[in-house]
C-alpha cells in the first residue's frame, strides 16, 4: 500500500493563502464597525440637537404668556405708544416690522428687534438652559389710539340665514378687537436658537 505524503512546500503556500484572506476580511470588518460606530454617533447627534431644539420651543411658552400678562396689565394709554422698555411696538404692522424677502429672522432680529426686546429673568437662562426674549407689535399701521384712521379696529362682519328663507340675511358685528403679535426668541444650549409667534387680541 502506498501512502502519498502531503509535500511541505505546498502546505506552506496553502496556510499563507488562508493568512492573506483572513487579514482581508479582518480588514473589512473594521472598516465595518468603523462606520457604524460613526452613523451612530452622528444619529445620538442630531436626535441631541432635535431635544435641544424642541426643548426651546417649549420654553418660548413662558415668553408668550409674559408678554400677555404684560398686555393684560397695561393701561389702554400705555398701549397706544411705544415702549421699547417693554419690547412694545404700537404700529406694529408697517411693512419695517417683518424680515424682507430673503431676510431670515436672526438677522432681521439682530439689526431690528435686538434694541427693544425684553429679556425674561434679567437675561438669565432658565432651568433648562435657554435664554428667552420677547417683542410685541401691535398691528397697527399708527400709534395712538385705536381708532386712529380706523387702522386697529379689527370688526368682522358676519352674516346669517333668518327665517325660512336662506336669501333673508342680517348682519352681526363682532366687538371692536386688537390684535398683537408675539415675537418670542429662544437661545438654548448648543447654539440652538428657535423662535415663537403668537397672536392675541384684547
Amino acid at each position: 500500500m502506498l501512502i502519498k505524503a502531503f509535500s511541505p512546500m505546498r502546505r506552506s503556500r496553502q496556510s499563507g493563502v488562508v493568512l492573506i484572506i483572513a487579514l482581508i476580511v479582518l480588514v473589512a470588518m473594521t472598516l465595518a464597525g468603523i462606520a457604524l460606530m460613526r452613523s451612530v454617533d452622528t444619529n445620538n447627534l442630531i436626535a441631541g440637537n432635535l431635544a435641544f431644539q424642541q426643548a426651546a420651543t417649549r420654553s418660548g411658552d413662558a415668553g408668550v404668556e409674559a408678554a400677555i400678562a404684560f398686555l393684560a396689565g397695561a393701561s389702554a394709554a400705555t398701549l397706544e405708544a411705544d415702549s421699547s422698555g417693554n419690547g412694545y411696538a404700537a404700529n406694529g404692522s408697517a411693512a419695517s416690522h417683518s424680515p424682507a424677502a430673503g431676510q431670515s429672522w436672526d438677522a432681521y432680529w439682530a439689526a431690528t428687534l435686538a434694541a427693544r426686546k425684553f429679556d425674561l429673568n434679567n437675561g438669565a437662562a432658565d432651568e433648562a438652559g435657554n435664554k428667552i426674549s420677547y417683542v410685541i407689535d401691535r398691528m397697527c399701521n399708527n400709534a395712538g389710539g385705536k381708532t386712529s384712521g380706523g387702522s386697529c379696529i379689527a370688526s368682522p362682519v358676519v352674516t346669517a340665514a333668518t327665517g325660512n328663507n336662506e336669501n333673508q340675511e342680517i348682519q352681526l358685528n363682532a366687538p371692536s378687537v386688537v390684535y398683537y403679535r408675539i415675537t418670542v426668541r429662544i437661545v438654548g444650549p448648543r447654539n440652538t436658537v428657535s423662535y415663537v409667534q403668537a397672536m392675541a387680541s384684547m
